[in-house]
Order: C-alpha cells, then sequence, then structure tokens
C-alpha cells in the first residue's frame, strides 16, 4: 500500500472512529434532556443520534473492508462496500423518521405540559454545537479523500445538527407562549426532514452500486488527457469510468497509428496510463485498448511524418464527454463537430 493510501486509510479511521464515540456520547446528552422534560420533540432528536451511532459503527467497518487487496473472489476490490453502507445508514434514517412520527403524532393531538425546558434546551444545544464541528469534518475528510461514507456520515451529522437547531427554535417557541402542541408538531418537522435525508443517501447509494454516470469524473479524465495529448494519440473513444470507494477505475480505446510497431504502440499506451496514474494518485485501475487509424481519420490526425497519409491535418477533435462516452464506433471526421460548436 502506497504511503497516500496508508494516510487516507488512517484519515478515514481516526474520522469515523471520532464520530462513533463522539456521537455515543451526544446520544447520551439528548436520552438525559428527554429524561429531563418527556417533550417529544427532544426525542425526535435522541432517536435519530442511535441511527448516527449505529451508521458509524457500520462505516467503520466498510472502511476496513473496503482498504482490503483485490483477492481472487474480488479481483475489483471491495470498495461498492461502501455504496452499501451509504444506502444502510440512508434506510436507518427513514426508519428512525418513522419511530418520530409514531411518537410525536399523539403529542401534537394531546399536548402535555414540558418540565424543566430550560435545562433540556442548555443540553441539547451544546449537542448541537459538537456535532456540527464533527460533521464539517467528517465531509472535509470525505470530500479530500474521495470517500462517500465519510461524506454520508458527515451529510448525517449535519442533518442532526439541522434537526436540533429545530427543537430548540420550537421548544423555545413552547416556552414563550405556552403553545405545548408545538412540541410535537416540531417532531413531527423534524422527521419529514431526516425522512427527505435518508431517502436521499439510499438514491445516491443505489446510483453508485449501478455505476451510475459520473459527468465530474469523467470531465476531469478528458482534461487531463487532453492537456498531455501527444501527436500520436489520433483520437479516443468509448470512455468509460466509474468509482469504488477510494478506487477509479478507467477503460477506453485510444487510436494509434496503424504503421507503429506493436512495442512502440505499447509504449504509447504505458504513457497514458502513467499520466492518469499520477493525476489520480495511484487510485487509478487503467484499461486502454489500442486501435489501428484508418484512412477516413487522416484529417483529425497530427502524427508527421507517415508514409501512409491520405490526407492533410485539417482540424483535431475535440475530447468531450459528450463525444467520448458512446457504445458504438468512434466518430470519423464528417461526424464529428466542428471545433468551437
Amino acid at each position: 500500500m502506497t504511503p497516500q493510501k496508508n494516510t487516507n486509510l488512517r484519515n478515514h479511521l481516526l474520522a469515523i472512529s471520532a464520530s462513533l464515540l463522539i456521537g455515543a456520547g451526544l446520544m447520551a446528552v439528548k436520552f438525559i434532556a428527554f429524561y429531563l422534560t418527556d417533550s417529544a420533540a427532544i426525542l425526535s432528536d435522541a432517536l435519530e443520534s442511535i441511527i448516527n451511532v449505529v451508521a458509524a459503527g457500520f462505516a467503520l467497518g466498510s472502511i476496513i473492508i473496503a482498504a482490503k487487496r483485490p483477492d481472487p473472489d474480488h479481483p475489483y476490490g471491495h470498495g461498492k462496500v461502501e455504496y452499501f453502507s451509504a444506502g444502510f445508514e440512508g434506510a436507518l434514517i427513514v426508519l428512525a423518521a418513522l419511530g418520530i412520527f409514531y411518537a410525536a403524532w399523539p403529542r401534537l393531538l394531546h399536548p402535555q405540559a414540558i418540565p424543566r425546558l430550560e435545562n433540556g434546551l442548555l443540553l441539547i444545544l451544546s449537542a448541537a454545537l459538537m456535532n456540527l464541528v464533527l460533521g464539517m469534518v467528517l465531509v472535509m475528510v470525505g470530500r479530500r479523500t474521495k470517500s462517500i461514507v465519510l461524506i454520508a456520515d458527515g451529510k448525517h451529522v449535519l442533518t442532526d445538527v439541522y434537526t436540533t437547531v429545530g427543537v430548540v427554535l420550537g421548544l423555545v417557541g413552547v416556552y414563550f407562549t405556552g403553545w405545548n402542541w408545538l412540541d410535537g408538531a416540531v417532531a413531527i418537522l423534524v422527521g419529514l426532514n431526516i425522512l427527505f435525508t435518508g431517502a436521499r443517501l439510499v438514491h445516491q447509494a443505489a446510483a453508485g452500486l449501478m455505476d451510475k454516470s459520473d459527468p465530474e469524473l469523467l470531465e476531469e479524465i478528458c482534461r487531463v488527457i487532453a492537456d498531455n495529448r501527444r501527436p500520436m494519440w489520433i483520437d479516443i473513444h468509448q470512455l468509460r469510468a466509474r468509482r469504488a470507494g477510494a478506487r477509479v477505475f478507467i477503460d477506453f480505446h485510444l487510436i494509434l497509428p496503424r504503421d507503429l510497431s506493436l512495442e512502440a504502440g505499447h509504449a504509447e499506451v504505458k504513457q497514458l496510463e502513467k499520466i492518469l496514474n499520477q493525476h489520480f494518485e495511484g487510485t487509478a485501475d487503467i484499461l486502454i485498448h489500442a486501435d489501428p487509424c484508418m484512412d477516413p481519420e487522416c484529417p483529425i490526425c497530427g502524427h508527421e511524418p507517415c508514409d501512409q497519409r491520405r490526407a492533410d491535418t485539417s482540424m483535431q477533435p475535440l475530447w468531450r464527454t459528450d463525444t467520448l462516452t458512446c457504445n458504438g464506433p468512434h466518430k470519423t471526421p464528417d461526424q464529428s463537430d466542428e471545433p468551437g460548436k
């Protein structure tokens, strides 16, 4: 494992372990606040914290599994477990929302006074501040290391912050107006909010498991290839790419001059692989299929001198995702878009 991978793995483990330990402590604080106040809104916040802790534990396991090397049974590695973890977390959030609705509805229909409200507010507000810092750190580390698990867990923690802020505002309203029905109403609004968040996480995880196209990743690959273009790289097509955990899988066809020797063509392919690997800091698995050029491609070929040339170079194709991510044969010059269009 490279030093960069070791650093990323260590950061993942530290971040998710902190999420697990801090989440457990804050969950206890919120249940103490519920015990003091018997508030449905505070209970809704505490129930979501249970999901935080369970999800963080599951995420910790998925990060350890995802870091395993490919083996004969899993030749593409174990990175997709992170999508499963994110989907599991989303499902738990949906479950928590249903529990909140169950607890809040009776309080809305039959309002009750809330004892020791000031103490409860102070406790959950302190918990919100700690969760805010934790969630921001998790999302920051997740984006830097491209870990969907850390991003999902961080967004869940931040959702918990929004939940707590909503609860605080609602209970402050109860404190100043005496409208006890606000307790149940706020809890239901909290449930609706986290229900939406959970459903979105499940959708994102399903998209990852089904290898949904990632336009940002494809644009990044196109930019790297175009910025390092060599005259012998006539065109590329059938570009495909996906993420699985921290790894990136890339494959495409590279059109090379047909008079190149097998050894020279192999050297061009290895050069392009090296460029992409350096850009993705050793986390990319790359498969490049070399195709020989045909006569109709002469106008887009910049390779000189060439004994096989049938026409002068008139234009070079623009390498963009809308022309490269196709499943059919590559475009010939009369099919390609003109530059600037």
